[in-house]
């Protein structure tokens, strides 16, 4: 792979918190923890570089969520950004949805690169005249000016969540969508903003029962009636809306059982899934929990059809992980366009590719040191145990404050972006 373009920040409002490619992968949207939306173009190819396509540079940034106080619960909202999701593109305007812990927010980016001149009613400073002045009528113009971005926010859905808003996604119909926190998910149309459609709820009635919580929801890529739900404790469930309005009987149930040799105290925190995503065919459910990605076929409920390593050297670790808070991190996970390779991230600034076909996978590095334009990553290696290669980096001298929980792959090409903490690193494969 090698690598087009970066872009670094300072702060730790600047901590990336999401990233997103919209349909065409024509742009790239990332949410940081500052409340802030970064949107990147991709260039389009000049006549004389035919080979040099495709460098990301900054197209739009906006604040999307500003800090907020609760003064019922006497609790702070935080601004960041959990999650974007794009609507696919109708008109020459671009939308997309970005959430916090409570407010979904419907944002269009448009440009602008012509002004009315020749008002009959205003000066060219834009204010009113005195009709009685006005002895002519003109006929206004479009004159050409800079081009300009703008966002604005076209829908603010809010007030539904008592907890904090994990997912947000479209619906196929492109009329509807759902966002989930803890206990609940909801089902929105995009046209109304007052009032939303509780499709999920496994509040207790006594919260001292409560066992599970919602991790991540997303509604399958071609059938709108239907969607998945993941836990805290490991399992997957397929609803269809079909079937009751309210959609507290799951249609399947996704469930490994526990190997009984593999029991520990951490047993029930790293089987906990993180994220949960549709192949782009909507046959298979990818799964990431702490250590492992699984993949799932719709048709099979008992077991995974395939399960990937991520980072099988940190279960002598988990003491430590589980005193630093980092066992809780929440790792996410990608399919490229075809659904051959997946990709997530670890610690060290390290990401994870596996392919489905050949088996092979490898681990890669987001880092300074490798980021120089069209440089090629090395795989690297982390070796348990005494005997180190030169190539090899041991396990005890990981950084786990360096992670890489957020990834996207673009929808059609070779090109990923990984965010490391506050920097964004988009690669791409040199066979194009």
């Amino acid at each position: 792979m090698n690598y087009p373009d970066e872009s670094t920040y300072g702060s730790k409002a600047d901590i990336i918190s999401t990233v997103e490619f919209n349909h065409t992968g024509e742009l790239l949207a990332t949410g940081d923890k500052g409340g802030r939306v970064v949107i990147f173009q991709r260039e389009q190819e000049s006549k004389n570089q035919v080979h040099r396509r495709g460098e990301y540079n900054v197209y739009s940034t906006f604040q999307s969520h500003e800090p907020e106080f609760d003064y019922l619960k006497s609790l702070e909202i935080e601004e960041k950004i959990n999650k974007i999701r794009w609507l696919p593109q109708q008109n020459a305007a671009y939308f997309l949805l970005s959430t916090n812990d409570k407010t979904v927010k419907l944002w269009k980016v448009s440009e602008r690169d012509k002004r009315p001149e020749g008002y009959n009613l205003k000066d060219e400073e834009g204010r009113l005249r005195d009709p009685a002045t006005i002895t002519t009528l003109r006929v206004p113009v479009l004159r050409p000016m800079d081009l300009m971005v703008e966002a604005t926010p076209r829908r603010v859905f809010a007030n539904a969540h008592t907890y904090h808003i994990n997912s947000i996604s479209v619906n196929s119909d492109y009329e509807t969508y759902m966002s989930a926190d803890d206990l609940r998910i909801n089902l929105w149309n995009f046209e109304i903003t007052n009032q939303s459609f509780n499709i999920v709820d496994i509040k207790p009635a006594n919260m001292e029962e409560l066992t599970e919580v919602i991790t991540a929801a997303e509604f399958h890529p071609h059938h709108c009636n239907t969607f998945v739900y993941s836990s805290s404790k490991g399992t997957i469930r397929l609803c269809d809306m079909r079937a009751s309005a309210l959609c507290d009987r799951h249609t399947k149930f996704f469930e490994e059982p526990e190997d009984p040799s593999n029991r520990s105290f951490f047993s029930e925190i790293i089987s906990s899934i993180s994220d949960v995503k549709f192949s782009h065919s909507g046959r298979y459910i990818m799964t990431r929990d702490y250590l492992t990605v699984k993949v799932w076929d719709l048709n099979m409920e008992n077991r995974p059809i395939e399960t990937y390593q991520v980072h099988d050297y940190l279960r002598s670790k988990l003491c430590s992980l589980y005193e630093n808070d980092c066992i809780f991190d929440k790792f996410e996970c990608v399919w490229n366009g075809s659904d051959s390779v997946i990709m997530t991230g670890s610690y060290n600034n390290f990401f994870r590719m596996f392919d489905r076909n050949t088996k092979r996978d490898v681990t890669l590095e987001a880092s300074r040191e490798n980021s120089k334009p069209r440089a090629i990553l090395k795989p690297r290696k982390v070796c348990v145990g005494g005997k180190r290669r030169k190539d090899e980096i041991s396990v005890d001298s990981l950084d786990f404050s360096k992670k890489i929980l957020h990834t996207a792959w673009h929808p059609s090409e070779n090109i990923i972006a990984v965010a490391a903490t506050n920097n964004l690193y988009i690669f791409q494969d040199k066979v194009n």
